[in-house]
């Protein structure tokens, strides 16, 4: 969350008054107070009920916003053959093997997502400490080590968003952006906590999705009321 502007210091001491805010309410403050010199995206941070130390309690995966994320995506896919057609086919914006390895080994990474056919792993793999820390290392349970590079890459292209748990336990994650109308964020949100309760590790006891807060790229944090989420 940003540092709160001297425009909206007003807004800030108002809202430390209100513990949460049902969905709608918060939409309206991000909304009122938006930016009007840039386009703000709209991310949201999800407190988990989850132990990070234990390796079994990690959350990752993806959900296939319905509206998108109101941005372009550049995708890179390690295929051969057929599957390299169809990745091409599908708008993939880099298609490669070895070629692609040495590039992405020499610093050159400029996409924002990767993936790669379970038989090119043996290339992949290598890039591991490169891709890892990026939040790019393709993984079967974000679906992006996968055979079906086509789905995975129009996936992508269209806004398929890819979360994982941090060392706090909280997943953060963006649902779109203020250009977009309050009903597709809505929308986006619902079908993010859906398929986030749908990765609730099997050790992971009593409440999982504890806590959710939203915030623009220049607004307040806002805690939403879970009560007023249908997930």
């Amino acid at each position: 969350m940003a540092k709160t502007s001297k425009k909206n210091k007003p807004l800030r001491d108002k809202l430390v008054e209100a513990a949460s805010y049902n969905l709608e309410e918060a939409l309206d403050i991000l909304f009122e107070h938006k930016s009007e010199k840039f386009t703000e995206s709209v991310d949201v941070s999800i407190n988990l009920g989850v132990d990070p130390s234990k390796s079994d309690q990690n959350v990752r995966g993806a959900s296939n916003l319905p509206h998108g994320t109101g941005r372009s995506y550049k995708v890179a896919v390690f295929a051969e053959g057929e599957e390299a057609k169809s990745a091409l086919e599908a708008g993939a914006d880099k298609v490669g093997m070895e070629d692609l390895a040495d590039e992405m080994k020499s610093g050159e990474i400029d996409y924002d997502v990767i993936v790669a056919t379970p038989d090119t792993m043996k290339v992949v793999s290598p890039l591991g400490q490169i891709l890892g820390p990026k939040g790019l290392m393709p993984n079967p349970k974000s679906e992006t080590v996968t055979k079906d590079v086509s789905g995975a890459v129009k996936n992508a292209k269209a806004g398929q968003v890819r979360f994982k748990s941090d060392k706090q336990g909280i997943v953060h994650c963006r649902i779109g952006q203020i250009t977009q109308s309050k009903e597709e964020i809505k929308s986006n949100l619902q079908y993010l906590l859906s398929d986030l309760k749908k990765s609730k590790p099997p050790s992971s006891k009593g409440v999982f999705i504890s806590k959710v807060s939203m915030s623009s790229t220049m607004g307040p944090g806002l805690e939403i009321d879970i009560s007023s989420l249908n997930f």
